[in-house]
């Protein structure tokens, strides 16, 4: 077992439900808990079939060169980007509203 984050944004109730059958709701959006690597891919499918126009980031510890690992799921500024092997986070520019 290892210790897992998920945090989430915009997502409807019933998702949140799910991880809190799981997961410790620690602040509003917030979830940790230790589980094993079958129910952290599980915890994932029902982020993936449940979160409609939200987003979500999982985060576990793992045996790399920063100790963890993580991976993103919707809309988001920061995306997960590979570099000489660490998972880092770039920032994509602010998008401005184009006036009509």
């Amino acid at each position: 077992m290892a210790m897992l984050v998920v945090v989430t944004e915009a997502v409807p109730p019933r998702l949140r439900g799910r991880l809190a059958v799981w997961l410790l709701e620690i602040r509003a959006g917030v979830y940790v808990g230790n589980v094993s690597r079958r129910v952290r891919e599980m915890i994932w499918e029902q982020c993936e079939t449940f979160m409609e126009d939200g987003n979500i980031v999982m985060a576990w510890q793992a045996n790399t060169e920063s100790s963890f690992d993580f991976q993103t799921l919707g809309k988001n500024r920061r995306i997960p980007v590979d570099h000489e092997g660490l998972r880092l986070v770039q920032f994509l520019p602010i998008q401005e509203e184009q006036a009509p």
